[in-house]
């Protein structure tokens, strides 16, 4: 744990702009004597979620300036990606978000058969939409149990959201042949077909999953302690979370309505239905929700695919592993990923490695409102409004 602290001049004298409305706010646990004091929470700290540092100004306890410092991870992945072939970096896709590597490994395969002009058959589709819902069952519920524990909880909730990503971790397992790091996805396919009994292990799962949100629910939906330290908190409205780019479940606790399974049709979304969960005020609260409702959704979708799921091929069998020389051309592969809008942008010259690799990860994006979301709150809530907006530091540094 990194915790240094120091007193600090005023904040004009600093040349910090003050919070918004900053002050009509209330000065609880104000200092009172015009000194501010400079914290730095990190690179170690438990409440950064990983190698991340917030630098916060305060005024006794309340923020008036939040700095987020990152790149204490960087690992050079698309700087890698234009040295290495196309197959190759398909395992370093499982290393952005480590929570979330079958998501990842579809945006990528996406963008390279959008350069490639493959077709995926219809049955490693429907293997590629089960895999992703899963995995934001999974991502969602981690999300929740860490926020509480974020929030003071036990642990209970955490081990509850832990208990029911093992068995999804599981099926992960005995698909791929690992739980987290799976390299599953292929261009224009999958890696390898299900193994059998491996859909009645799904279904298992799917059917149980209501069991644990209702139980999820009623522990925490009206807990007066979370409801407490949720709601009005961090709120993100939707002019600021449009023009700054914000994406997924942080989008939509803010009120606007875009989800790219809906908006793209990517894969066969467009054969599901389910409804896309919106926000009022774009608090915490509303980010915490968004997520529990999404998890009601995915489940429905799961259902559906695993109801329709058709026998054939899981490759394209035009797709070439060996020798892979897209033609020179650019395109752009997005997906919904749990935290939101990930996308893969390539450029090809006609050499067996992109020209150009880049990675637009939704949690580098959505942390940039970082200090918008805290500005006048306490530096207690400014903890739980990070662990609000779902990070992982894998592609927020890269």
């Amino acid at each position: 744990m990194s915790h240094s602290t120091t007193l600090t001049p005023t904040l004009e004298q600093r040349g910090f702009a003050a919070a918004p409305n900053y002050e009509l706010l209330p000065k609880r646990g104000s200092s009172g004597d015009g000194e501010l004091l400079e914290v730095s929470m990190g690179p170690h700290h438990p409440s950064t979620h990983g190698v991340f540092r917030m630098d916060v100004v305060l005024d006794g306890e309340r923020v008036v300036k939040l700095k987020p410092v990152f790149g204490y991870l960087h690992r050079n992945h698309e700087k890698i990606a234009e040295n290495t072939t196309y197959l190759a970096s398909m395992p370093y896709t499982d290393r952005l978000d480590y929570f979330c590597s079958l998501t990842n490994n579809w945006a990528y395969a996406l963008a390279v058969e959008k350069l490639v002009g493959l077709q995926v058959p219809e049955r490693a589709e429907y293997i590629r939409v089960i895999t992703a819902e899963l995995t934001r069952l999974q991502n969602h519920a981690c999300l929740i149990g860490f926020l509480l524990q974020d929030m003071g909880a036990s642990g209970t909730p955490l081990m509850y959201a832990f208990r029911e990503r093992e068995k999804i971790l599981d099926l992960f397992e005995s698909l791929t042949g690992a739980r987290m790091m799976c390299n599953y996805m292929r261009f224009g396919g999958c890696r390898c077909d299900l193994p059998p009994g491996w859909l009645a292990q799904t279904q298992q799962v799917v059917n149980e999953t209501p069991r644990f949100l209702d139980e999820f629910e009623r522990l925490l939906c009206e807990n007066e302690i979370l409801m407490a330290r949720t709601q009005r908190v961090g709120a993100l409205s939707r002019e600021l979370a449009i023009n700054t780019g914000i994406t997924g479940p942080m989008l939509r606790a803010a009120g606007v309505n875009y989800d790219l399974r809906k908006v793209d049709h990517y894969g066969i979304y467009d054969r599901f239905e389910f409804k896309v969960p919106l926000g009022d005020h774009g608090d915490t609260y509303d980010r915490y929700m968004i997520r529990v409702l999404e998890m009601r959704e995915s489940v429905k979708i799961l259902r559906q695919a695993l109801a329709a799921i058709p026998d054939g091929p899981i490759i394209d069998p035009k797709a070439k592993l060996r020798g892979f020389r897209p033609k020179a051309g650019e395109a752009y592969g997005r997906i919904e990923a749990p935290k939101g809008e990930l996308g893969f942008y390539l450029i090809s010259d006609g050499s067996p490695n992109p020209y150009r690799y880049r990675v637009r990860p939704p949690s580098f994006i959505n942390l940039t409102v970082l200090e918008d979301l805290c500005l006048g709150h306490l530096i207690g809530d400014a903890v739980i409004i990070l662990g609000s907006v779902d990070i992982v530091l894998g592609e927020v540094d890269r």
